[in-house]
Order: C-alpha cells, then structure tokens, then sequence
C-alpha cells in the first residue's frame, strides 16, 4: 500500500478552497510615493539652478518680488 504525503495533500486542498489574498492598495507615506516625490523634487530643484543660471537672476527675483 503506497504511503501518501500529508504534505502534498494539505497543500493541494488548501489552494483550492482559499483564495489568494489580494494585496491593499498603497496609501499615504508608502515607499512609492516618497521615492517618485523626491525624484520631482529634485528634477525641480535642478530645474531652478538652471534658470538661476541662464538668466542670471535669483528665482525671486525671475518671478517679480523684490
């Protein structure tokens, strides 16, 4: 008589009563969101030098405060 794996058949009942848990969806401070706002931010940092340096004004200056 050929033994079976517990194993095997615990693993093959569950998987097919259980429905994978789907993943939340990100919200607020996530790893994601922080990550892509400091990719723009410093897109726009860089993006201010290189104003500042063509037209050889300050950003206050280039927006009309004195």
């Amino acid at each position: 008589m050929p033994k079976s794996n517990p194993v095997e058949s615990d693993t093959s009942q569950s998987s097919s009563t259980v429905p994978p848990a789907a993943e939340q969806p990100g919200f607020g401070w996530t790893t994601y969101a922080e990550r892509i706002n400091g990719r723009f931010a410093m897109v726009g940092f860089l993006a201010l030098l290189l104003l500042e340096f063509f037209t050889r004004q300050d950003f206050f200056t280039w927006v009309g405060l004195p």
